[in-house]
């Protein structure tokens, strides 16, 4: 097991950083929107954030979902374990089911109060772009793994398809965050079987009924069936206010309140 979670450790590294300086690159050359802050300094304090994450993931959870997929298989835990089905079609099934799960727990996270203290620090960042992506309160991200993990057991997901969806959701998140610039005509083509940036970029406005639409990060299925998708914000990508209307200050970017935003009240934090 410990090889496996070396590999995947690393598989999952590798990506992470060349996605990122991908994007960082693309978003220098073609961005879509002029950023509103001082782009270096927001993204340090997102840097810094999804550092402390992965301390505490390592810390607190130490064993991550291919562990945890790997002990499944190994004492025929869960759903797939107690079928038989090919293992192309256990890989999709899995996949698909793992990313429907995730769509789900985004909604959750919106709907409910306390849940919603916490992920709405992802949806404070003042821009949007790749470092949107991975900032996240690490309060949600334990929350996410716990049932993440939880789902694996459950489902008994193959290892492999553990593995591939993690790789996926961290490179579809940043992608679909990145300030990036894409043909129109080519954006409602992706956007059939990929979640694009302005296609997610939408989710990210001030106005609660955008807010509340379009919540997938792999694929935008789930939006479309259960008519949570919406195509374009009312402003227009160019004029649409990013963020939350109660935390606008400089304050809303910096490490120490993203950390403490949750138990806070709105207003606390919208004056600087």
């Amino acid at each position: 097991m410990i090889s496996g979670l070396n590999q995947d450790f690393v598989a999952r590294l590798c990506v992470f950083v060349g996605v990122l300086l991908v994007m960082l690159i693309w978003e220098s050359l073609s961005p879509r929107r002029i950023p509103t802050q001082a782009a270096w300094r927001r993204r340090g304090h997102n840097f810094t954030l999804v550092a402390l994450d992965t301390l505490l993931v390592i810390v607190i959870i130490r064993i991550p979902a291919v562990g945890v997929a790997e002990l499944a298989a190994g004492r025929g835990w869960g759903l797939f374990n107690a079928i038989e089905l090919p293992g192309w079609l256990a890989l999709i099934a899995a996949i698909l089911l793992l990313d429907l799960l995730i769509y789900g727990q985004h909604v959750l996270f919106h709907k409910v109060p306390l849940l919603w203290r916490f992920h709405r620090v992802h949806h404070t960042d003042l821009d949007m772009d790749v470092t949107t992506g991975i900032r996240f309160h690490p309060v949600e991200i334990l929350l996410s793994m716990c049932i993440k993990i939880a789902f694996v057991v459950v489902l008994g997901a193959p290892v492999l398809a553990v593995m591939l969806f993690e790789i996926i959701l961290n490179t579809t998140s940043m992608f679909n965050h990145g300030n990036v610039y894409i043909g129109a005509t080519l954006d409602r083509c992706l956007r059939w079987f990929i979640v694009t940036p302005d296609m997610h970029r939408v989710h990210h406005s001030v106005i609660k009924d955008e807010t509340d639409s379009n919540y997938g990060f792999n694929v935008p299925w789930w939006d479309r069936l259960f008519r949570t998708y919406r195509a374009q914000p009312q402003s227009g990508h160019l004029r649409m206010k990013i963020g939350q209307d109660e935390f606008q200050g400089a304050k809303a970017v910096h490490i120490g309140w993203l950390l403490v935003q949750p138990f806070l009240n709105a207003r606390r934090v919208s004056n600087d």
